[in-house]
């Protein structure tokens, strides 16, 4: 059978090839094949010139093709081999150009001679293109070089994803990822590919808690988000993760949310510090991608990230070099089992308190072994540690933290417990 890790590279693989911007065509292909593998994803569009908290919606842009002729009349850039080689947002454009005009209107990396770097332009109408350094350093013939940007930047739409699992609570764990960029796998294809299969996963059985899952351009994006549901999300969600830069097999980091000790924040690092702990841990100073919308005053939101090489910090990030080859099926699957698991310690997360004075006796109930010997405490050890600190005032997390044991030990302790009439839910 084919492994989740491999269901999500092959589902990556597909994705790849697309244009993908914070606008357009691209955005709305990708969601498509996501909604191939959630049905129930739900598709929204916003106007362009809509004002969204300190932000406007932008002019959508789509692309069909660019390219640069040399006098010659040779392609000697062409955004069908590579769509990085076109600056995101670039205007139409169709003239005839100086060597100096064109260099001026050229982006390559000269400490990454071989890379193709990404560039957008957002915000200020500019045209360019990108391309490796030592390609540029060939482009030296004087003359008339012809530059052809066929795109449309006109009035339009932001187009998002959103599925919402409801569960047994009104409570909400929330999983936001993003779907802006183009080819490049890392960051970010992997994010949307595990978000993807986490939610699958979610949707195979009942949960106690409810699940937000947004699937959105980069921080315009999470504005618009917010501007729309900020209110029902800081009543509801007592816990969410921003997905991102999960695919590679180089290692785990974690950046927490701004005020630092939410329950996201909390149930992260015990996940890492349990089942990977060499993890590179950074300050909120560090931070890059939505969780700056997410934690900012006025909507501090329970927001963390759980990555392998956290953006910008790995060579390829940016660049043509971060491709399917930085992405491997063992890196999307480890990201996944990390916040799997996270998600199985926040639905299991709950205070208990013990029935009876006194330690109970185990060995009625078949709990603990009935002849005393050398070593017998030391097989309930942790059953017994659970117990002496079920006062009721303790969730099973801080439980956990405390006899230096991952809480996923303990659940199932506390199932048998609880069925054994030992414990009951304090509340």
């Amino acid at each position: 059978m084919e492994s989740v890790g491999e269901a999500m590279h092959a589902l990556l693989q597909r994705l790849f090839p697309i244009c993908r911007s914070i606008t357009g065509d691209g955005v709305r292909e990708t969601l498509r094949l996501i909604g191939e593998e959630l049905p129930a994803l739900t598709i929204h569009e916003i106007p362009s010139g809509t004002e969204i908290f300190d932000w406007t919606i932008p002019k959508e842009w789509n692309v069909r093709d660019a390219y640069v002729l040399d006098p010659e009349g040779r392609k000697i850039i062409d955004f069908a081999s590579n769509n990085l080689h076109l600056v995101g947002y670039s205007i139409p454009m169709d003239e005839k150009v100086s060597l100096a005009q064109l260099q001026e209107h050229l982006h390559s990396l000269p400490d990454q001679p071989d890379a193709i770097p990404y560039v957008t332009s957002y915000y200020k109408e500019r045209w360019g293109f990108c391309l490796a350094h030592r390609q540029r350093e060939t482009i030296t013939q004087e003359g008339e070089y012809t530059v052809v940007i066929d795109t449309d930047l006109k009035q339009g739409h932001l187009t998002y994803g959103e599925l919402l699992i409801r569960g047994e609570r009104k409570d909400e764990i929330l999983l936001s990822t993003y779907i802006c960029h183009p080819s490049m796998a890392n960051n970010e294809l992997s994010g949307p590919m595990v978000a993807t299969y986490l939610a699958k996963w979610l949707l195979a059985e009942k949960r106690k808690h409810s699940f937000r899952i947004v699937f959105i351009p980069e921080t315009i994006g999470s504005i618009a988000y917010l501007s729309r549901n900020i209110e029902e999300m800081k009543e509801r969600i007592v816990a969410g993760f921003n997905i991102t830069c999960v695919g590679d097999d180089r290692c785990y980091s974690f950046l927490p949310s701004r005020l630092g000790d939410t329950l996201a924040d909390r149930v992260a690092l015990h996940v890492l510090e349990h089942m990977h702990p060499g993890f590179a841990r950074y300050s909120y100073l560090d931070r890059g991608s939505d969780e700056r919308q997410y934690c900012a005053p006025g909507v501090d939101l329970p927001v963390t990230s759980v990555m392998r090489s956290k953006y910008g910090t790995y060579p390829e990030y940016h660049t043509s070099l971060d491709d399917m080859e930085l992405v491997t099926p063992s890196g999307l699957e480890g990201a996944y089992d990390v916040l799997k698991r996270c998600i199985e310690c926040i639905e299991a997360n709950e205070r208990l308190g013990v029935t009876v004075l006194c330690e109970p006796q185990l060995g009625k109930r078949g709990l603990y072994p009935t002849l005393s010997s050398k070593g017998s405490a030391t097989q309930v050890r942790e059953m017994m540690n659970l117990i002496a600190y079920c006062d009721g005032s303790l969730s099973l997390l801080e439980i956990a933290e405390k006899i230096g044991a991952p809480i996923w030990n303990l659940i199932p302790i506390a199932e048998t417990l609880k069925k054994n009439g030992l414990l009951r839910i304090a509340d």
